[in-house]
């Protein structure tokens, strides 16, 4: 059964949270948690609906009087994936985070594709961490982002693009033309081989840990890099990289040794 819960008075809406809330859960013991869970974590955030199967979250969507700005939503419905909702309700004007039992895959697809998600059983650091990144009233370019997770999802060893949330948008980037991240307190300073740099709203250990088989290399705890764009290494001074944009770039003592053997590696396999 779809619920629709009622318009709030004035005088609610001045203390309403901000962020309007719809969850699409087939359990409803997982939603009574989840509800409880942002209540109490979470008071920003205002559920106004919620569905049981893609029918009713159909339903629940079409009505002109919900307006979510997030939908959590549980990847494997009893009638169907969920995408087959998604693709219903286009244009997606609203953020998505996905609720999923563990699937590596799903969560690769979802890391690369910037798109939030929580894993059950749901941890409440994790809840305030993914409702934390919602950004209400931007340009969320949803679809190409969904697009993005449907194709990592299908074909997990092929990555080839990556979503890049950043603070003045979402950038959708080929991976082989990142040269290297920096890391400023939270924030990530993403460099391309156009010269362009791009500002990302996440810490450079989860861009470490998202790329960490695809040729990227972690030498030192402000720089992951690009191996395919190192220029040359100075052993003297301490240890440094130079790139190929001419940047010159630390590589820490204690990371050394790893990273010598990382070069001796390449240099066998050539």
């Amino acid at each position: 059964m779809v619920l629709h819960y009622p318009t709030e008075t004035l005088e609610q809406k001045k203390t309403a949270p901000v962020i309007k809330a719809i969850i699409v859960e087939d359990e409803i013991k997982s939603m009574k948690n989840l509800k409880n869970l942002l209540e109490k974590h979470c008071p920003e955030v205002d559920v106004i609906g919620d569905a049981l199967n893609i029918e009713e979250g159909i339903e629940l969507f079409e009505d002109p009087d919900v307006k979510p700005d997030v939908a959590f939503l549980d990847i494997n419905l009893p009638d169907g994936l969920v995408f087959r909702m998604l693709d219903d309700l286009k244009p997606i004007d609203f953020e998505v985070i996905f609720i999923t039992a563990f699937n590596e895959h799903a969560i690769k697809a979802c890391e690369y594709s910037s798109i939030g998600y929580i894993m059950k059983p749901i941890d409440p650091d994790e809840l305030m961490q993914a409702v934390s990144r919602i950004r209400i009233h931007k340009s969320n370019q949803m679809e190409q982002r969904l697009e993005l997770f449907n194709k990592h999802l299908n074909n997990p060893n092929v990555f080839e693009k990556m979503s890049i949330s950043a603070v003045d948008g979402i950038y959708f980037v080929n991976i082989k033309d990142i040269v290297r991240f920096e890391a400023e307190d939270n924030y990530t300073h993403i460099f391309l081989t156009n010269g362009d740099r791009i500002t990302a709203s996440r810490t450079i250990k989860a861009y470490e840990d998202m790329l960490q088989t695809m040729n990227f290399y972690r030498v030192h705890k402000r720089h992951v890099i690009n191996l395919n764009y190192m220029r040359k290494f100075i052993k003297g001074d301490g240890g440094y990289l130079v790139m190929d944009d001419g940047k010159k770039i630390e590589v820490s003592r204690r990371r050394r040794p790893a990273f010598m053997e990382q070069m001796r590696r390449l240099e066998e396999a050539l």
